[in-house]
């Protein structure tokens, strides 16, 4: 072969890899017709055709031929990974493949809020997860599964520390909820534990009490003096007396006003009936009311009684006397705005 027709050669074959090249360019290189971020959601039963109406909807190609020819010519069509993927506007199709068939997803960051209920949590979870409701809510019910995790049906909503996590969008339920374990130890700080443990109260106790505080008042500066109360009634061995726990006995948050029939219901959330706290925690408790507990104020009140201005905080009282005089003064205001 001369050096001529080497050279010829060579420059054929530059040639034709810049033309590979452009043509690579062509389907692969360019971005989305976005100019925003974006998301990707696949779900485990998707397939390529599905992938491809979405990535068509909410990022509009130009064409999707790359999109199937590569997934098809690398022989990844059935290892598509479920996920929740981002799409920026600088992002071409080769690297959104990539991030797809690696699993390289975009975390969410997940809101744990102080709920009423565990049921309220798992709704406002599913929402931002692929994970169920109902899958949850029949692991939080299973007694077997809750043993596993060193909780019962009744404390597990203890393990929820209300904060915002970074999960992955298709990480599943047992895989959350053994996430919710880790970052609850990781909470429960030798700090924490040591002021647990001077009240002579368990992590999971606290956090039942800390729940009451909540239901108690929103009212964030009063939760420590609340916290205290309720403190002074359990070293003293009264009942705790609390209305959000009948309330949450009979299950109807509607109810406004707890009267005297409402008292009587048979559950041992009831702490007009039953001595000490409830079996578990009767909401998930904030971690401001957590940390009232264990910073909690000391004082002599053993009595409380919302204010009569409806402003949301609280008349505190050391004696009986003077907590039914507040008492009348509630009782009077609610009377006349007709409240039943």
């Amino acid at each position: 072969m001369t050096k001529k027709f080497s050279t010829l050669f060579l420059l054929i074959l530059l040639a034709a890899a810049a033309a590979v090249g452009v043509v690579a360019y062509s389907f692969l290189g360019r971005t989305f017709n976005i100019t925003e971020d974006t998301y990707l959601y696949i779900y485990p039963e998707d397939k390529l055709e599905q992938v491809g109406k979405k990535l068509t909807e909410i990022a509009h190609p130009k064409s999707l031929l790359n999109f199937n020819t590569l997934i098809k010519s690398i022989n990844k069509e059935d290892y598509i990974k479920s996920g929740r993927y981002k799409i920026t506007p600088d992002m071409n199709m080769l690297m959104l493949i990539r991030n797809i068939c690696n699993h390289h997803q975009d975390p969410v960051n997940l809101v744990v809020p102080s709920t009423r209920t565990v049921s309220d949590l798992a709704g406002k979870i599913s929402s931002k997860l692929m994970v169920d409701s109902v899958t949850l809510m029949r692991l939080i019910n299973d007694s077997a599964y809750c043993a596993q995790l060193g909780y019962t049906r009744d404390n597990i909503p203890a393990m929820f520390i209300p904060n915002t996590y970074e999960v992955y969008w298709d990480t599943d339920a047992e895989s959350l909820l053994e996430r919710m374990k880790k970052e609850n130890e990781r909470f429960w700080n030798e700090e924490r534990r040591t002021k647990a443990k001077a009240l002579g109260m368990t992590t999971d106790e606290v956090v039942t009490l800390a729940s009451i505080v909540d239901a108690e008042t929103s009212y964030g500066p009063e939760k420590p003096r609340v916290a205290g109360l309720y403190l002074n009634r359990l070293a003293q061995g009264m009942p705790l007396q609390s209305d959000p726990t009948v309330i949450y006995a009979l299950g109807d948050f509607s109810i406004r006003r707890v009267m005297h029939n409402h008292l009587q219901v048979e559950s041992p959330y009831n702490t007009y009936k039953n001595q000490g706290l409830p079996p578990g925690p009767i909401r998930i408790a904030s971690i401001a009311a957590i940390d009232a507990v264990l910073n909690h104020e000391t004082h002599n009140y053993i009595y409380m009684c919302a204010k009569e201005d409806f402003s949301g905080s609280h008349n505190f009282a050391a004696t009986f006397k003077e907590h039914t005089q507040n008492a009348k003064k509630y009782s009077q205001e609610l009377n006349k705005r007709g409240i039943r």
